[in-house]
């Protein structure tokens, strides 16, 4: 998939994301929140595929995966920062839905933990180990 391609599909899900978001939000649709996320779902169904197949890739055979640890490290990371997005999401519309009673304060777990991961790794690229 193209650079171009990736950009209008981010785009188009994002806007059909947010079209149903303030439609919701106005009272002018009685929708399911978890229909209201579907968007979000869906692409990042598309973002766990295409990251599953980059990840078997590096797996197959005869591939040495000493020379490629901090590729693999990274999509390591994208995949569970997406498996983090998703908790956050349906822990979210759950209790949107009143499925649950947690307090905001739990549903927000798996948003800090990524986030602080987030940190982790911007502050990883930005200041890289010295190698002497």
């Amino acid at each position: 998939m193209s650079l171009a391609q990736r950009v209008l599909l981010t785009w188009l899900f994002t806007l059909l994301f947010h079209t149903m978001l303030v439609l919701k939000l106005d009272g002018k649709v009685t929708w399911n929140w978890f229909l209201i996320f579907l968007p979000v779902w869906i692409f990042d169904s598309i973002l766990l595929l295409m990251l599953g197949v980059k990840m078997a890739g590096r797996c197959r055979a005869g591939h040495d995966l000493r020379q490629g640890a901090p590729g693999l490290r990274t999509k390591v990371w994208c995949l569970m920062a997406l498996l983090l997005k998703l908790g956050f999401c349906v822990t979210l519309c759950a209790r949107l839905e009143h499925f649950t009673n947690l307090r905001l304060v739990y549903i927000c777990i798996p948003l800090w933990i990524l986030l602080t991961g987030a940190m982790v790794e911007l502050g990883a690229n930005i200041f890289p180990q010295r190698r002497d």
